[in-house]
């Protein structure tokens, strides 16, 4: 996620606001209703106004206006940021898959000189799995850094955010040491750049030190 959104989204989780969620509602399957089935994942509901974006951002980028896309592809990373804690609840599985594909499709708009190719490829990618965000099974176990899980059960890394806040807890209104408050500006460094692996081990790190 980019910069600013990730500062507003680890504010958030600092203040431990709770994020507004879809409400998951259910829905009579009819002939009219035949195309939002369609976009429907049995865990994350409707995810049709998703599409809709990446849709519109291939479009764009195939004009190789990359500048409008990436701005085009930045509503889809607030719409999915607003709701990454009911998603997360409803699929946890399903949510990493969708996350990750667009973590590569915003990765893709906003290197330094966006090639063509790639764009197209992680956007399509982003698409596919809109349409069946099938869990992909974990490749490896739980991982630990200091004694502190940094991935799910499927291998993916835990959101920073929600890491860095269990650390802002273990702190408290305590002045922490040296090292755990610099541990805590690392992972809140790598956190601010879409690092979620290297933040996760700073921040396991630093609870390791409060927790010893």
């Amino acid at each position: 996620m980019n910069s600013t959104l990730r500062n507003l989204a680890l504010s958030a989780t600092l203040i431990a606001v709770p994020a507004a969620g879809f409400a998951l509602a259910e829905m009579m399957i009819s002939p009219a209703a035949q195309s939002t089935a369609a976009t429907q994942s049995p865990g994350l509901g409707d995810l049709s106004a998703y599409k809709t974006i990446v849709a519109d951002t291939q479009t764009i980028a195939a004009t190789g206006d990359f500048a409008a896309a990436e701005h085009r592809i930045t509503d889809l990373e607030t719409l999915w940021d607003q709701n990454a804690s009911a998603l997360r609840q409803a699929d946890r599985a399903a949510w990493n898959t969708v996350d990750a594909a667009a973590d590569e499709a915003f990765s893709a708009l906003r290197a330094g000189t966006p090639d063509q190719a790639t764009v197209d490829a992680a956007l399509a990618a982003l698409s596919k799995t809109l349409d069946a965000p099938v869990p992909a099974a974990a490749s490896s176990p739980i991982q630990y850094v200091s004694g502190i899980a940094v991935t799910d059960e499927s291998g993916r890394a835990i959101p920073c955010e929600v890491l860095i806040g269990q650390l802002r807890t273990a702190i408290g209104s305590t002045t922490p040491v040296a090292a755990v408050a610099d541990l805590q500006t690392k992972a809140l460094e790598r956190c601010n750049a879409d690092d979620d692996a290297h933040a996760d081990a700073f921040s396991a790190q630093a609870l390791a030190l409060l927790n010893g």
